[in-house]
């Protein structure tokens, strides 16, 4: 049995059912282990939770950096890192679920190590922002605020998204990219 094993069938309950209604025996129950044997491969569901929570993130940052390259502008910086994450999030829905609805089970210590790679994501949106005010490109004094509000916008997308529906997550990217330019951008 692999950690990784434990680790997709957790995201799957954790998704079905939420962090707080899952147990480590409904974890053990879906890799065919017994309780028992499930805590020799992970001591906790807080070590799960932080476990999914940390490769997500390490997901998204290798999206985000291998789609924003610097020879871009800072417009098509956003444009190309809006779809990477949203691409990221349809892509892996378990563990785009985790990451998005149950951060908020970890205890303190876990949190503890979680915010510091949430904020490394979040810094890498701001980045990109701020590099186009300092390109003359944007115009905003609210960098993170703006970047907040863009991850909200990705992050709230994945609620209703479907695969079967009219848009491709490129194509919503792409709305939304304009949307969030048109606001940003300075007028000539």
């Amino acid at each position: 049995m692999s950690r990784e094993t434990i680790l997709r069938a957790a995201a799957s309950i954790f998704q079905e059912k939420g962090y707080h209604a899952a147990s480590m025996q409904d974890i053990a129950e879906a890799v065919d282990l017994k309780k028992g044997s499930l805590y020799y491969h992970v001591s906790s569901k807080q070590e799960i939770l932080l476990a999914l929570l940390d490769e997500a993130l390490g997901l998204i940052v290798e999206r985000l950096e291998g789609a924003i390259t610097p020879e871009l502008s800072p417009s098509q910086k956003l444009r190309q890192a809006m779809q990477a994450y949203l691409g990221f999030l349809a892509e892996n829905r378990s563990l785009s679920s985790v990451l998005l609805l149950e951060y908020r089970s970890l205890e303190p210590e876990y949190k503890d190590l979680h915010i510091p790679r949430r904020d490394h994501v979040e810094r890498i949106w701001q980045g990109i922002i701020e590099e186009g005010v300092s390109a003359g490109e944007f115009r905003t004094q609210t960098p993170r605020l703006v970047s907040k509000a863009l991850l909200g916008v990705l992050n709230w997308t994945i609620t209703w998204y479907r695969e079967d529906g009219p848009l491709s997550t490129e194509e919503i990217a792409d709305h939304f990219t304009d949307l969030f330019l048109q606001g940003l951008y300075i007028h000539k």
